[in-house]
């Protein structure tokens, strides 16, 4: 992490989708390296939501707007004028984009060209556009994904993924000789503190705990790389310094996975989970869509070449979001308990 505060302090940054669980980690983060914030977003959609509980709101000129709207997208950048945009908004459920297939396309595949188009125009130097594993084509390889495997997508959310990446390849070989520099990144599973989303493992063990009912889960077999909110945003700001250094290699894609051990089954999280919350869990033999069995990535090009390495394993994680939320639920401010957990990720990296 050494660096971060040099090259963000006082740094003029537009975060979109700043009102999600995982922009609001990120925002929070760049706060405390001093960064001039921005953000770009719907209203948060959960009650209640890690944006309004931290504050957030406070520390960031926001513009609440839809990403599918290009003259706001381009309003919005051209009035905060920033030097990089870490790209979040994005439609991010497999299960809702069976349900929503134009809606998830029009959001992470046009609102990605919007946010592009506004920073070619307005002077941006550097966007990181933040993807998914699942923007890989099925299969995975031995040992992971790696950046140059092929993309694809069964669901209408994985190849919406599979396209923000195209697109942004597309667009920094054809537009962006200069600036601004564009970098992807693809990450695994995360898990926080914070977050209330729909259709999430973790949230909905929360909910379970809460409601004293077991939590139902479609595929307690499914291996997927599990790894704490902290750990890919390390990666997108390591990566967002590289770009805003002017180092043109890093200006392509890059995967931001959890070490081979943290590969865990559904089942297995949640019982682990469960002994931090008090929960249960239940298997739900119910038919449901189709979701990939097994995502691994290949994470050593971050590794060797940001450098960026992974620094919690799954069962800190798992014990970070226990503690969380424990103390959360006993009143304690949710603005603290994110610096807290910044701090002790950042001094466990040194």
């Amino acid at each position: 992490m050494l660096g971060l505060n040099a090259t963000y302090r006082t740094r003029r940054v537009l975060v979109t989708g700043h009102t999600g669980f995982k922009g609001s980690w990120l925002c929070a983060w760049l706060d405390t390296l001093g960064a001039q914030l921005g953000g770009l977003a719907l209203a948060p959609d959960t009650t209640p939501s890690l944006y309004t509980a931290a504050t957030l709101d406070d520390s960031i000129d926001s513009t609440l707007a839809d990403i599918r709207d290009a003259a706001a997208v381009d309003a919005a950048i051209g009035a905060f004028r920033p030097e990089i945009v870490f790209h979040l908004a994005a439609q991010p459920l497999v299960r809702r984009s069976y349900a929503d297939p134009l809606g998830t396309y029009a959001t992470n595949v046009m609102g990605t060209a919007h946010v592009l188009d506004a920073a070619s125009r307005h002077g941006v130097r550097a966007v990181v556009v933040v993807t998914s594993d699942k923007c890989y084509a099925p299969p995975p390889p031995a040992g992971g994904y790696r950046e140059s495997d092929p993309l694809g997508g069964h669901d209408p959310y994985s190849a919406s993924k599979a396209c923000a990446e195209l697109l942004a390849a597309s667009w920094r070989d054809s537009f962006c000789a200069d600036a601004p520099r564009i970098a992807t990144a693809r990450a695994g599973n995360v898990i926080g503190g914070g977050d209330w989303a729909e259709d999430r493992l973790i949230p909905d063990l929360i909910r379970a705990a809460q409601a004293g009912q077991p939590a139902p889960i479609r595929n307690p077999h499914a291996i997927r790389p599990w790894q704490h909110v902290l750990e890919p945003l390390a990666g997108y700001l390591a990566l967002g310094a590289r770009l805003l250094a002017g180092d043109a290699r890093a200006a392509r894609a890059w995967n931001f996975g959890p070490d081979a051990d943290d590969m865990l089954p559904v089942g297995e999280v949640c019982d682990r989970m469960c002994a931090q919350l008090g929960s249960r869990w239940t298997h739900d033999t119910a038919a449901h869509p189709h979701e990939a069995a097994v995502l691994q990535l290949d994470s050593r090009d971050a590794r060797a070449q940001l450098p960026w390495t992974p620094r919690w394993r799954i069962d800190q994680a798992i014990a970070a979001v226990g503690q969380w939320h424990r103390r959360f639920a006993a009143g304690e401010s949710a603005r603290r308990l994110i610096r807290e957990q910044i701090a002790a990720y950042t001094e466990a990296a040194r």
